[in-house]
């Protein structure tokens, strides 16, 4: 019996010096974490660049559906943290948060009256500005505003920064970007207007972008030269104005240098892909650049990756026509409206 109980004794000691112990990492087994929500979509890798940025494990998360035309995202700090996002037609903005459903934040959001003929009435590209208001370009308006409310008590009161160039009604404001001094840069294409570009109520005759001073309340034209200029980013260093042009007849990316007394110089070419048009869903659209001077930009297929120098380094594929994208505060994570959907990519 003595020999027997000396034998279990010396076993257990063996098993529990073969054993993994707290501290022996290499007996540890690391499981992959399942994703919170539902995959959509892939990546195209062209370049071993983009690694930099979007991680070889990346995939894109489908985090709603369901919405009629998903636009101008913005990310807002206060509360923990949400998104605020666009439903252009049935003019409205949804508020996302992790670990919350979907909720309505704004009804209306881009027209205020009692009839709209048009298919797009609503907001478009969201903005927070420097004291903490949202910004929002009004299709149905037909101007840049501030809602009027605090962000946690939102109501449709709204205060219009601009909505006139030398006397005449701004087409239908669709995208924006602060400058670090304050200046205001947007774009106006005739999107919102009822019948578009050939609609009676157009009282410009061209496509602008320009830039609003809230120094002196001035609007400067800056170019007219962009048959649809759509989405609208500065780089990091505030020396580059990036413009997208949504025709599919000259599907292409502007960059200007940005001049010290806020006006541009020097337009050319970013990049062309008017030959991809047809091939996928969507056209250069919002954009949105990374502290490191990535660019994130919306075409033909999903989200185009840009270097600074202009080199296409891979796209996220949606599936879909993609109108927009933003970067959370720590750029953590990329935001996508893409057309029904919002849906993130972990940075």
């Amino acid at each position: 019996m003595l020999r027997q109980l000396s034998c279990l004794i010396l076993s257990l000691l063996t098993l529990l010096a073969c054993s993994p112990t707290a501290n022996d990492t290499s007996a540890e087994t690391t499981e992959e974490k399942p994703p919170s929500f539902p995959t959509i979509g892939s990546i195209d890798r062209l370049e071993a660049e983009l690694d930099q940025v979007v991680p070889p494990d990346a995939q894109l998360e489908l985090l709603a559906e369901g919405f009629d035309w998903s636009e101008g995202p913005v990310w807002v700090s206060e509360d923990g943290g949400y998104l605020l996002f666009s439903d252009i037609p049935p003019n409205r903005v949804y508020k996302w948060q992790e670990g919350d459903s979907i909720s309505l934040y704004l009804e209306p959001a881009g027209f205020s009256g009692d009839d709209f003929s048009g298919k797009e009435p609503g907001s478009n590209g969201l903005l927070i500005d420097g004291e903490g208001n949202l910004v929002l370009c009004q299709h149905g308006n037909r101007q840049m505003a501030r809602m009027n409310a605090p962000l946690d008590n939102p109501e449709s009161d709204f205060v219009t920064i601009v909505g006139e160039y030398e006397g005449k009604r701004l087409n239908s404001p669709n995208d924006a970007v602060f400058h670090s001094n304050g200046d205001l840069y947007f774009t106006d294409p005739p999107y919102g207007l009822p019948g578009g570009a050939d609609s009676k109520a157009k009282e410009l005759d061209f496509q602008g972008v320009y830039r609003f001073s809230f120094a002196d309340s001035s609007l400067t034209l800056l170019t007219q030269e962009m048959t649809r200029p759509n989405g609208i980013a500065l780089s990091p260093d505030e020396k580059t104005l990036y413009v997208a042009n949504s025709d599919p007849k000259q599907a292409i990316w502007m960059a200007f240098d940005v001049l010290d007394n806020g006006t541009i110089d020097n337009g050319r070419i970013f990049y062309d892909a008017t030959d991809r048009v047809g091939e996928e869903k969507g056209l250069p659209d919002g954009m949105v650049v990374h502290s490191n001077g990535y660019i994130f930009a919306t075409g033909p297929g999903g989200v185009w990756i840009f270097s600074a120098e202009g080199q296409h380094l891979g796209t996220l594929k949606t599936g879909q026509a993609t109108a927009n994208c933003t970067l959370n505060n720590d750029e953590s994570a990329l935001y996508i409206t893409a057309d029904m959907y919002l849906i993130r990519l972990e940075l």
